[in-house]
């Protein structure tokens, strides 16, 4: 099993890729789980067809004395195991603990075990990186973070503090970075950008993905691209840097 964390600024696409990658290495023949990482609990949806599955801390909520995995874990396209953390009601409580408490919860059921998944994807927000969020980071969860970014500067600052927070837990043994994901944004210049981003913090970019009406209609239709279009040049974008995922297994 080789489990990778796929951290972002909220609204860079990050969630959207992830759904993609998850499919079209869903199609190469891996067993893929996708958890969601993030309080709105959408990473998934995509890969649900627009359903908005209970979130573990939600199951918590309502009494998780009796829970099961059958509670939190969906089946969605390709057959991808399909889950979301969640987080508190808004205004109140941690997020980041909120992750926390999802995953002791996965390890009590057992997820990782009775699924066997090949692939692990966590898709994290990346605005803010407190204990809870870089728990896929640490603590033995992720094996290698990929880091989605556009070339705006807000993402790019997003970016670079994960990558900090990478290099703090880089003593210890804990997931190492993979490189990037350009998920672009057509601002002048981003490739440039992008790149000479990547080269100071001393990492690859792993893909670029266009910018293409394509994601919003397979979107509108509550599909990942793999699904809607597979015959697009989106989906070959998606599915290159599933390739490029699975040179590193």
């Amino acid at each position: 099993m080789k489990r990778f964390a796929i951290y972002g600024k909220g609204g860079i696409g990050k969630s959207t890729t992830t759904a993609n990658l998850s499919a079209a290495l869903s199609d190469k023949g891996f067993r893929v789980m996708q958890i969601g990482c993030d309080p709105k609990a959408d990473s998934t949806q995509l890969l649900m067809h627009g359903v908005k599955i209970p979130s573990v801390l939600e199951r918590i909520k309502a009494g998780g004395a009796a829970m099961t995995l059958e509670d939190v874990a969906f089946r969605g396209y390709g057959d991808v195991i399909c889950v979301e953390s969640g987080g508190p009601t808004p205004g109140i409580g941690c997020a980041g603990r909120g992750i926390i408490t999802a995953f002791n919860t996965l390890e009590e059921l057992d997820a990782y075990g009775t699924f066997k998944p090949d692939i692990v994807l966590y898709d994290v927000l990346g605005d803010v990186v407190c204990g809870g969020f870089a728990m896929p980071i640490r603590d033995g969860y992720a094996d290698e973070v990929m880091i989605v970014t556009s070339g705006e500067k807000m993402a790019l600052f997003a970016a670079r503090n994960i990558i900090l927070a990478i290099d703090n837990f880089a003593k210890r043994g804990y997931a190492r970075l993979a490189g990037i994901i350009e998920n672009a944004r057509n601002i002048d210049d981003e490739d440039r950008i992008v790149s000479d981003f990547a080269d100071e913090a001393g990492t690859d970019i792993l893909s670029v993905i266009p910018r293409s009406e394509t994601v919003q209609r397979a979107e509108d239709m509550n599909m990942t691209v793999i699904e809607a279009f597979p015959d697009s040049p989106q989906a070959e974008c998606y599915r290159a840097l599933a390739e490029t995922v699975i040179r590193r297994l």
